[in-house]
């Protein structure tokens, strides 16, 4: 099929081939619009469409109903496409607190791990249904947290700083109201005491502006100690602790025994302060409701989870019934009717217990498995590509999430980025992305330049993991980006054999912003000196002939007299020199002749004058220059010319090194078919022309 994009960036119209089910591989040089490609199928994936930010900058000035507006077709077959780039790395590797965002539903919630935990939940459902139909079981558990929270934080058990200790630690002022304030008794005991003594107390402020009453503009020369007497009994934060005590106790008396109900009333309703006594048995209070609470909210929460480290599952079932005869302070009827309806689902659930202690134990073998699986390949990959890290799934709370750990350090590192480098960082992405796309199963994979980065041995490694492997992309369709020529080495030529189905290459050509696809098949794939015989055979040009002789003798550290002939004539020496033991001298007749017979065993219409004459003439050069069949030779025209001179450094050193390009691979591709000049490159060269 067929990818149409147009009018995107640096695109004015590009045709992408893509063959289902196999990796397609689109190599470039930098600059030819991969990124652009990758993003513009990228965004056809969001919903609504928006390729407004690919807007070419040419048209960006124009009215909008004169600009060309980006487009893409061909893309519809695909529903869903996962895309790896920069952007993938930022957002979603190396969080703080695990090493993939989501690393629990992309390695272990897959379809198996969802229908073994319903199996569980169906098993157990009895006790949900039992906290579903009664509603009073949940309200039990809150106004419980609630006295548990009213004593404050204290290994004791009671905090002077709760809500306990501030209500009534001092004595109970709203039932033992001082003689002073006995008069405001309607004031305290109302239900809105809390405002009027908040508001009583910040009157006070008034009082030494006049000797009025602030409230009334009565005279307060007899009644000023009066009104002052509020604020030196109580205060506001303590009375509404007070208040929100009194109404827990109101709620939960149904919890509490009749016994705890006589004791407790004068405890609350104390005068001067509590007593080590009465601290005691508040103490002892608030421990029977932590039991409770905390065996209501277990039941409630049985799961895989709660039952996954208890070792045997009918004993932690027993273990969690509720002996109400052991919290006597809360053996009331309405607690015993919320504990046997609780405790009567657990029994129901423990006749089952065999059944889900065989669930719980596949649940976790199969978590186990699946973590061994993905720890030893993560880890093997690491290893193999010289990666001093290993990864640790662990379990935590009720998720697994994937740990980050240096091999010579115990702890876990909570944060990659200020430790993993670059290369690093990219490496653990583009294999974290891989399994994130076999549990999301999209139906196009894109990755954008994924193994530039990395040496040879780390780039095999990716390759090997990325698309050999049974859970791998091989069989997805997969379109790689990239200006590294080595997958196309390893994968179509090298390795062909190992990479099934076999992947299908393109090069990317791009000319004033049409970029056409030209297929890369094993047999293109050769040896420099391949591609020198192949060029010196086939081209017409003898001068394009000597360069690429010259420097397959160069490759060949054959520096001999022939090598030396063929620099004075690309140097354009009238008369050729010899350079040997850090001397030159010119080179005798006999030399000359012995070269240009070595010479034109490979071109054979070779004669040295004939071509330093055409070398050294600026028209005819010019004319072949603006001539040439492609960039690659314009190149080597220019350099001759030129004399490998350019006024910009940048561009100098690249028409001086253009024949080293790939070079530091044993095989390449011709640049003559494969144009891999950059565009800027030529542009810069045909302004000196004008």
């Amino acid at each position: 099929m067929k990818i149409n994009i147009k009018n995107c960036n640096n695109i004015d119209e590009a045709n992408i081939s893509v063959e289902i089910g196999r990796l397609n591989i689109k190599y470039g040089a930098n600059g030819t619009g991969k990124s652009t490609i990758a993003k513009a199928i990228e965004l056809t994936s969001k919903k609504p469409i928006d390729l407004s930010s690919l807007t070419q900058f040419k048209f960006r000035s124009l009215p909008e109903e004169e600009r060309k507006i980006p487009s893409i077709e061909g893309i519809e077959a695909f529903k869903s496409i996962s895309v790896f780039n920069e952007d993938y790395v930022s957002q979603f590797v190396f969080k703080q607190d695990e090493v993939l965002k989501n690393s629990f539903d992309i390695f272990i919630k897959n379809q198996n791990y969802k229908d073994k935990m319903l199996e569980i939940q169906n098993i157990v459902s009895e006790i949900k249904e039992t906290y579903e139909n009664d509603s009073n079981i949940d309200d039990a558990i809150k106004d419980l947290s609630d006295l548990e929270d009213s004593f404050g934080k204290s290994q004791t058990g009671y905090s002077k700083a709760g809500r306990i200790g501030k209500g009534v630690g001092g004595g109970n002022k709203i039932e033992n109201i001082p003689a002073a304030v006995e008069h405001y008794k309607n004031y305290i005991k109302s239900e809105c005491n809390v405002k009027w003594i908040k508001w009583q107390i910040e009157g006070n402020e008034f009082l030494e502006i006049s000797t009025e009453c602030p409230y009334c503009v009565a005279p307060t020369d007899k009644k000023k100690d009066s009104i002052l007497a509020i604020s030196k009994e109580y205060d506001a934060k303590s009375i509404e602790h007070l208040v929100a005590l009194q109404g827990i106790i109101s709620r939960l008396g149904k919890y509490l025994s009749e016994e705890t109900i006589r004791l407790l009333t004068p405890i609350i309703n104390n005068k001067d302060g509590l007593t080590k006594e009465e601290i005691g048995y508040l103490t002892g209070l608030k421990n029977q409701v932590t039991i409770l609470k905390e065996k209501l909210r277990d039941i409630k929460s049985i799961s895989f989870f709660s039952l996954r480290d208890s070792g045997k599952v009918q004993e932690h079932l027993e273990n969690l019934k509720i002996n109400i005869e052991l919290l006597p302070l809360l053996n009331s009827e309405e607690s015993r009717k919320i504990i046997a309806e609780v405790n009567a689902s657990l029994n129901i659930v423990t006749i089952k217990a065999g059944k889900l202690q065989g669930e719980v134990n596949k649940q976790k073998n199969g978590i186990e498995t699946a973590i061994l699986k993905y720890k030893s390949e993560i880890n093997s990959f690491l290893r193999y590509a010289g990666y001093k890290y290993v990864v640790e799934i662990q379990a935590e709370n009720e998720e697994y999430k994937m740990k980050l750990r240096h091999v010579d350090f115990s702890e876990n590192i909570q944060n990659g980025n200020l430790h993993l480098s670059y290369g690093e960082r990219n490496a653990f992405s583009i294999v974290l992305f891989m399994y994130e796309c076999l549990t999301r199963n999209p139906d196009l994979i894109i990755l954008d330049d994924p193994i530039s980065s990395f040496d040879k041995s780390k780039k095999f490694a990716i390759l090997e993991m990325l698309f050999r492997g049974k859970d791998s992309f091989r069989g997805k369709t997969t379109i790689m980006l990239t200006h590294d020529i080595e997958p196309i080495i390893d994968m179509v030529k090298s390795l062909s054999h190992t990479f099934q189905p076999s992947p299908l290459a393109c090069f990317l050509k791009t000319k004033k912003g049409i970029i056409e696809e030209l297929i890369v098949e094993k047999k293109d794939v050769t040896s420099f000196g391949q591609i020198c015989d192949e060029n010196m055979a086939l081209l017409d040009s003898d001068i394009i002939k000597i360069i690429y002789l010259r420097r397959q003798q160069e490759i060949l550290n054959d520096k001999g007299i022939q090598y030396q002939l063929l620099s004075n004539l690309l140097h354009k020496r009238q008369v050729p020199m010899l350079k040997e033991d850090g001397t030159e001298r010119i080179m005798s007749e006999q030399e000359i002749d012995c070269a240009t017979i070595k010479i034109r065993e490979k071109i054979i219409s070779f004669d040295y004058e004939k071509i330093l004459a055409e070398i050294i003439n600026n028209d005819k050069m010019t004319f072949a220059y603006k001539n040439a069949r492609n960039s690659y030779e314009k190149l080597q025209i220019f350099r001759i010319i030129n004399n490998e001179n350019h006024e910009n450094d940048v561009v100098k050193k690249y028409i001086n090194e253009s024949f080293h390009i790939e070079n530091d691979y044993i095989m390449q591709l011709n640049p003559h078919k494969y144009d891999f000049i950059p565009e800027h490159i030529i542009s810069e060269c045909d302004l000196s022309f004008k």
